[in-house]
């Protein structure tokens, strides 16, 4: 039975990025058989209340229409921009955040951090056992966390969502295999990627 006091749950798959190193939009690379944004779509559809593609006004006309979006406002720098746009609309919820260079990203991973999600922190957030840093954008951000957020943004010299989280009280966690946070932002880690998948 759901808790009426503990926010609601939705994702956010960060498809609005520019993937510049990359050389081609990296929510449309496919390592799963369909555009990685559709598939990271998919696992959040399986532990959310509700999904959303985080994205530019201008890739509204390319997104197949049953998929549910939100513009971003531009009104902050780097990643803070799509999650504290989606923050804006549905202020309430908390957010579980993709980003779209998570290739090796699974099923199981997702469901550990909305299983051992913990609402009465800033924010729920894995971390590899190498570095032991949170990964702000495979985290579960709770509504009074990116309260706080927009609050240190206004005087903060970094929009780095990692020094916020590094700096804030949050419940880490580890999954069982540090590879599942593995960034993939080059043509030489795209390559490691299907080497691995397949």
């Amino acid at each position: 039975m759901e808790d009426k006091n503990i926010p609601k749950l939705y994702g956010l798959v960060l498809a609005g990025g520019k993937s510049t190193r990359m050389g081609s939009d990296k929510n449309l690379i496919q390592y799963h058989g369909m555009p990685h944004q559709e598939y990271l779509y998919g696992l959040l559809n399986e532990v959310c209340n509700s999904v959303f593609l985080s994205i530019r006004p201008q890739q509204q006309a390319s997104i197949p229409s049953h998929f549910k979006t939100i513009e971003d406002q531009n009104e902050y720098r780097g990643p803070f921009n799509g999650i504290l746009s989606a923050h804006r609309l549905y202020p309430k919820a908390a957010w579980l955040v993709l980003a779209c260079d998570l290739p090796l990203i699974n099923s199981e991973t997702i469901k550990q951090l909305a299983h051992r999600r913990n609402p009465n922190k800033l924010a729920t957030s894995f971390a590899t056992k190498k570095t032991k840093l949170p990964e702000p954008l495979i985290t579960i951000w709770e509504p009074q966390g990116l309260e706080r957020a927009k609050q240190y943004l206004e005087t903060a010299e970094s929009s780095c969502p990692r020094k916020f989280l590094i700096n804030s009280d949050i419940e880490l966690l580890y999954p069982d295999h540090d590879e599942v946070l593995y960034n993939a932002n080059s043509i030489s880690d795209y390559e490691y990627v299907k080497s691995k998948i397949s």
